[in-house]
């Protein structure tokens, strides 16, 4: 699949086609949910979802290594090496480092503004001092650059029906209901890191702090004033996709199953946690094979569909919600046109 996706997308050049094979790999390797919806997107468009994803795990993998040999130090050395590697690849300067030149490729094939990358390599060196927030707010305002961005990039690859200003809120949106999904879900692995991603304010409206977390993980015991604060960020975390679903319908036709599919895996996921009874402190909740295949099954026939509207049938499709706060069972329709 790879060397149909590289040809559909007209790269020719040897090392360029390795610098995006590169990039498939760490998207394969790490964004199981987020690669099987890729695969729903129109085979021109996928290496260039994979350049954004793969850098930003990358950059990601930088600043969130466990590996105790690896302090702090070294980790701001490194992204501050990326950054400069970064700023020279978007000039046109070529890189030696073939996620970058994957990415600057991408950026110019579809005029994504740099102030993107900028502000995303800002989250991250946060990331390398910053541990905890005080607010959902400052929260927020973290995550423009860690996860609203990630969005804002992908809207020039997916194509909109209308202007793209209008849809740019939503996509920024729903990369923040994405980040929030996995802080919910990576609780645990996060506190190991040293980091809380849980607004103090909500966690100590439940009487909860970090301390305690650390208690429970340590420990393994639960703590029902920790599952009351996890239940209401998963509350939170829905009202956020709620703010994402009316920008589907303004993406590309044929761009449209493979944002529901991943808006579907990833509210998969909040299910799955409640179901495991908000046991995120101690373990990681994750979407069954079975359901990720049967909603990649559903995202296949859309496609399909997609394609057929393309070719003057004109067939309108429902988007099934996402479970909202509340009822995590209600569905929101949203008809497609």
């Amino acid at each position: 699949m790879t060397e149909r996706e590289l040809d559909a997308a007209h790269i020719t050049d040897p090392v360029l086609r390795q610098a995006y094979r590169r990039c498939r790999r760490l998207n394969a390797r790490h964004g199981r949910t987020y690669f099987l919806a890729t695969r729903l997107l129109p085979v021109e468009h996928r290496a260039a979802v994979h350049a954004l994803y793969g850098f930003a795990r990358w950059a990601d993998d930088i600043v969130d290594t466990l590996d105790p040999a690896i302090g702090a130090g070294r980790r701001a050395a490194a992204l501050r090496t990326l950054d400069r590697t970064l700023a020279e690849g978007l000039r046109g300067h070529g890189s030696s480092e073939p996620v970058v030149l994957a990415l600057a490729d991408t950026a110019r094939r579809y005029a994504i503004d740099h102030t993107l990358f900028a502000d995303f390599m800002a989250a991250m060196r946060t990331d390398l001092s910053v541990t905890g927030y005080a607010t959902y707010a400052e929260l927020r305002t973290y995550m423009h650059g860690s996860a609203a961005v990630i969005g804002l990039q992908m809207l020039p690859v997916l194509g909109t029906v209308g202007p793209r200003e209008e849809a740019a809120p939503h996509a920024a949106a729903l990369g923040v209901a994405f980040q929030l999904t996995n802080f919910l879900r990576d609780v645990g692995e996060d506190l190991d890191r040293g980091r809380v991603y849980l607004p103090a304010d909500l966690l100590a409206a439940h009487g909860v702090d970090a301390p305690l977390l650390r208690w429970s993980r340590a420990t393994g015991l639960r703590d029902r004033r920790i599952t009351a604060a996890l239940r209401e960020f998963e509350a939170l975390t829905r009202a956020v996709y709620r703010e994402a679903l009316p920008g589907i319908p303004m993406l590309a036709d044929v761009s449209r199953p493979c944002i529901r599919t991943a808006c579907v895996l990833y509210g998969g996921i909040l299910d799955a946690v409640a179901e495991d009874g908000y046991d995120v402190v101690h373990r990681r909740a994750a979407v069954s094979r079975r359901r990720r295949a049967a909603v990649a099954a559903d995202g296949l026939v859309r496609v399909a569909a997609a394609r057929l509207r393309g070719r003057g049938r004109p067939r309108p499709l429902p988007v099934p919600a996402l479970a909202l706060p509340g009822d995590s069972r209600r569905a929101v329709h949203e008809e497609v046109a």
